[in-house]
């Protein structure tokens, strides 16, 4: 079942519950605001405020899941919660996934937090660093491996 996209009350209250997060440190496979999130973690984190209850539990995954076995499971999970939309038709609120190597799986997970694709901000988690809002460099661009609205409240 495909979800109808995000109301603009829901993306903004996705990015101001992941603008809620900034500063959390970086922790694998946590989803805790102030304790500890990956970029996973924190997209389950914003989904439980913003959506309600998870739709699945993720199962246990090691840093280096998505190159071990090469599945797109990730972006799998996304298509069964998420409404994926054109790339270049994300607006504040949507997630993005990201492929960390050209041909490789999607493995990080961001929102969008201002602006679009081209030339706005994500706030994303990843190793060594906390919840942070960046910006969406071309190098982030061109490893883009889709767009998602998240559902409205259930």
């Amino acid at each position: 079942m495909t979800a109808a996209p995000s109301s603009a009350e829901t993306r903004a209250r996705v990015v101001d519950a992941a603008r809620s997060w900034l500063g959390t440190p970086y922790h694998h496979q946590a989803s805790i605001r102030g304790a500890g999130a990956d970029c996973l973690g924190l997209v389950r984190g914003i989904w439980r405020e913003v959506i309600g209850p998870e739709p699945e539990t993720p199962p246990a995954y090691s840093p280096d899941w998505a190159e071990a076995r090469g599945e797109e499971r990730l972006l799998r999970a996304a298509m069964r919660h998420m409404r994926r939309i054109p790339n270049a038709e994300a607006e504040p609120g949507d997630m993005l996934l990201f492929r960390m190597v050209e041909r490789g799986p999607a493995k990080h997970a961001a929102i969008l937090a201002d602006g679009g694709v081209e030339g706005g901000t994500v706030i994303h988690a990843y190793s060594g660093h906390s919840v942070c809002e960046t910006r969406l460099t071309d190098a982030w661009v061109r490893r883009l491996a889709g767009a998602f609205s998240f559902p409205d409240r259930t």
